[in-house]
């Protein structure tokens, strides 16, 4: 293992923010051809989230989601490189944190069953929270 083997979570969330990105304008570019929908009915920034269905909605939350916890993981994972500070212990945490966004994402973007979302959404908090708790103690020893 090597500090480098780090980026292999944080790219795998990037990949995963991008598959989100590019799912959600599949489902936004189908909606608004098959319901002829104009540019000037799009001009608020809720506005399609008031007249589209949730399938259509959904990856954009998730989308969102993604700009939130996961920029502390990136952070972190930065962190971790920069002070040659990554373990094995580190190395799982990550792919775990990673593991669970990527199933939190598939059940947000499709069948979005609020309470498996929510435990998927606590593992891979408990896992980044995990992280930044072990980076920080690791700091304050020093």
């Amino acid at each position: 293992m090597t500090t480098n083997d780090i980026f292999g979570p944080v790219f795998a969330m990037m990949f995963l923010t991008i598959a989100v990105w590019l799912y959600m304008y599949v489902r936004r570019i189908a909606f608004i051809r098959q319901n002829r929908v104009s540019a000037s009915d799009l001009q608020s920034p809720d506005a399609l989230s008031r007249i589209a269905p949730m399938r259509v909605v959904t990856p954009s939350n998730n989308l969102k989601n993604l700009f939130e916890l996961p920029v502390l993981f990136y952070a972190l994972a930065t962190y971790l490189f920069v002070t040659n500070e990554v373990d094995a212990t580190y190395l799982l945490a990550a792919w775990v944190f990673v593991g669970f966004r990527v199933l939190h994402s598939v059940v947000h973007c499709t069948f979005n069953f609020v309470p498996l979302r929510f435990l998927l959404y606590v593992g891979a908090s408990a896992a980044l929270w995990f992280m930044v708790v072990r980076a920080a103690f690791a700091y304050l020893g020093r």
